[in-house]
């Protein structure tokens, strides 16, 4: 479609528009395309067939029947398939009045209308903002790519301006931020963009699925002070021109795929420059010196490179980056010596410089510093003795082996064939002797036989031996320390098991009072141990209950269609079952038991959006090799606690952090990590930022805000202080569960639909 002006607001008199002496013939030969459009340009009539006039649908500002282009004010006129230079009319076409185009007894209204429209017309002196122009024509279709974006489909005139997502503004002659958390008015305002004093501050859309590539017009953005758009998939190289934003403080593309060298114009952002986080990009060559020797980046206090594949010697000037206090120049190509300056950078307080080909013995400087070996290991120096964990002038330290195994990722598709979990019926050849010598706490509670011996719970009498071992089922899951299986048993019921991995388990005499423990735990949010079997060669299942439900983690991260919408009430009522799930286990129990695996594929939720805790206890049953592999699992999802580094050892302030990772999970929508691969996020520095840029209400997933009047009156803000506290690096302020528990029954939400209810499931919801 090619657009025409047909008439601007200088040129044409209300006199016209009534004498009919505007008319369709009256074209401009080049096409003009509104500027304050994003990609379709704002008209007031559309042509559809020849000289057939109907108003146009254009959802961009409505005004009963009529839409008002926003600026330059001027009247477009659609026309279909006209080439771009437009010859002229033949001279047969005649002038072809307006208004007699409608009929009689609209027209005397319609003329009022279009008067009083076109007086304010020309009194308006309103101009879309630059910021604004370069956002929606250079900015969006670069960072989206060939693929719509939810994030970025916000982005338009429909919307009120603080409704785009990820963006930060300031307005008038002072540039005062606009603060659309804290004004109602301004949330709804639809001419926010046309103040040409507006400013964009900030671009924040980490983990936002972004495809496209850097637009060279983020340079133009004379006052953008931060832009985060780590974790996504951004490719091509980082353009020269964002060098030339003045005022660029933060920098975050971490985690994306740009390659090509690192552009020598990054420097000049080093009188205002605080944080550049670059980690696993696909950057290379040297990392250019800056243009002026002179150069400090006396603001610079994180500089992460690591995980691209830079080359060449050390960049001996980040040592005159005087307040710096992270450095990670880690899993790159660098080689020859460590300089000595950089151990006289004193603010320095995390160094990464593990997994290159630095070479040379390690200056006098470093020997008893504050760094371990485990910032230079995988070179090769010889600075530090790995016993100590302090650098110093012994052998090289050692790279070791990394041992973790994600946990509960699921299988690449569910077995359809059936496994028989009768594959202990092999080894029945047992005799009589052998089974008196077992314990025989067995026989007292359950039943015995030369297959082993199976230990029923309340809710499980009703299961047999045979029933157990000559069960069918799929398997659903495979973990470090077993596989999980959905088994049918022969009367058509379902049961899960979980097949614990040999090797995996303490002998016996150390299981069964843990197990015995684990078999008595009943709660409305936790998953009940209905039996136990041990086989005559140490084989070990646990029985529960079937849940044929989703987990947590399904609803918040799977994208196949048909899953039921997550609001505010539905969110809340999970968390809350969860936290008293976990209250229960921590303090409601005459021996506490902590569940030391919490994460959202461990919450199974129903069709009444009450969640069930699963997999609690485990860390009692397994060798400690294979407890610590559970940590560390914990660690590569984002739910681990960082005291866990040194002690290793779980306990119910670490079951707390889990938890507060949980929450922000539930309310942001994102999936946790550490920001450093795997497709997770940092999820509490995502919020820490946030809080700093003001843009609270922006980390809220756009699911959770639908149908709520404000995130304040509606608890999603406390809800979020909340998660954070659970989260808070130091595990003495982190509050209880039951404090927990305490604090989001006082929050919550104020307009609860007919599926809400904590503890009462006889309500009726929504099923999946």
């Amino acid at each position: 479609m090619q657009y025409m002006d047909v008439g601007r607001r200088t040129n044409h008199k209300i006199d016209e528009w009534k004498s009919g002496s505007l008319y369709a013939g009256e074209l401009v030969k080049s096409c003009c395309k509104n500027p304050a459009s994003e990609e379709t340009p704002t008209f007031l009539f559309s042509l559809h067939s020849p000289w057939s006039l109907t108003l146009s649908k254009n959802p961009i500002f409505l005004a009963s029947d009529l839409l008002i282009s926003p600026s330059p004010l001027m009247f477009l006129l659609k026309m279909p398939s006209l080439p771009s230079q437009m010859p002229a009319l033949p001279s047969k076409v005649r002038p072809l009045p307006l208004f007699s185009l409608l009929s009689s007894s609209s027209s005397f209204f319609f003329f009022v209308y279009l008067s009083v429209f076109f007086c304010c017309c020309l009194s308006s002196s309103e101009s879309t903002s630059s910021d604004v122009l370069v956002l929606l024509h250079k900015i969006k279709p670069a960072l989206q790519g060939s693929a719509d974006n939810a994030e970025l489909s916000s982005w338009n005139f429909s919307l009120p301006l603080c409704l785009w997502r990820g963006l930060r503004w300031s307005t008038g002659a002072a540039s005062a931020k606009l603060r659309c958390d804290d004004d109602p008015a301004l949330r709804s305002n639809l001419t926010l963009y046309s103040d040409p004093s507006l400013h964009l501050l900030s671009i924040r859309l980490p983990a936002a699925a972004l495809a496209g590539s850097l637009p060279p017009e983020l340079g133009q953005l004379s006052y953008l002070e931060s832009l985060y758009l780590g974790v996504n998939s951004l490719t091509g190289p980082i353009p020269l021109e964002l060098g030339n934003a003045p005022a660029l403080s933060a920098l975050d593309l971490a985690e994306n795929a740009l390659d090509g060298t690192l552009p020598p114009s990054i420097w000049n952002l080093c009188d205002r420059l605080v944080s550049l986080r670059l980690h696993g990009n696909k950057l290379s060559g040297a990392v250019p010196d800056p243009a002026e020797p002179s150069t400090s980046c006396d603001k610079l206090e994180v500089l992460d490179l690591g995980g691209n594949r830079f080359e060449g010697p050390f960049p001996e000037f980040i040592a005159g980056f005087g307040q710096l206090a992270e450095l990670d120049l880690s899993s790159n190509g660098f080689s020859g010596p460590i300089p000595d300056s950089l151990a006289g950078l004193h603010n320095l307080e995390r160094l990464n410089l593990s997994f290159n080909n630095f070479t040379g013995p390690l200056s006098a400087s470093f020997r008893g510093s504050r760094f371990t070996a485990d910032a230079f290991q995988g070179n090769n120096l010889g600075l530090c003795n790995s016993s100590e964990g302090k650098c110093g002038s012994s052998s090289g330290p050692s790279s070791g082996a990394i041992a973790g195994i994600v946990i509960g990722s699921l299988a690449g598709a569910v077995v359809l064939a059936s496994v028989s979990i009768g594959w202990v019926q092999g080894r029945r050849n047992v005799g009589r002797k052998a089974e008196e010598e077992e314990d025989m706490d067995f026989e007292e509670y359950g039943s015995n036989g030369g297959n082993g011996k199976l230990l029923v719970f309340q809710g499980g009498e009703h299961l047999t031996l045979d029933d157990v071992l000559n069960a069918t089922g799929q398997v659903m899951e495979k973990t470090s320390y077993g596989t999980v299986y959905k088994a049918k048993l022969a009367d058509g019921g379902n049961i899960s098991l979980r097949l614990l991995r040999e090797g995996s388990c303490k002998d016996q005499a150390e299981c069964l009072p843990v197990i015995r423990q684990l078999g008595r735990i009943r709660h409305e949010n936790l998953t009940a141990l209905r039996a136990f079997y041990q086989g005559k060669r140490g084989e070990k299942l646990l029985i529960y209950d079937y849940h044929p439900n989703r987990t947590l983690h399904d609803l918040l991260h799977d994208s196949r269609t048909g899953k039921p919408l997550l609001n505010w009430t539905r969110r809340h009522k999970i968390a809350l079952g969860v936290a008293r799930a976990l209250a229960h286990l921590h303090a409601g129990l005459e021996t506490p038991i902590t569940h030391a695996n919490v994460r959202s594929k461990n919450v199974i939720v129903d069709e009444f959006f009450v969640p069930r805790l699963t997999d609690f206890g485990l860390d009692k049953l397994m060798v400690p090799a294979v407890a610590d592999e559970m940590i560390s699992a914990a660690r590569s999802d984002g739910y681990k606690a960082p005291e866990l580094q040194k002690m290793k050892k779980c306990n119910p302030r670490t079951d707390v952090y889990a938890f507060g990772i949980l929450l922000l999970e539930i309310l942001i929508g994102k999936k946790p990590g550490r920001g450093t691969g795997g497709g997770g996020i940092d999820l509490p520095a995502l919020v820490k930022v946030a809080v700093l840029e003001e843009a609270t209400i922006e980390v809220f997933d756009v699911e959770l805000l639908k149908g709520i009047r404000s995130p304040m009156e509606e608890g999603l803000v406390q809800a979020l202080k909340l998660a954070m506290g659970c989260c808070a690096p130091v595990a003495s302020v982190r509050p209880d569960m039951n404090e927990v528990v305490k604090q989001l029954e006082e929050n919550r939400p104020r307009n609860r639909s007919a599926i809400y209810s904590p503890t009462d499931r006889s309500e009726v919801g929504t099923p999946f």
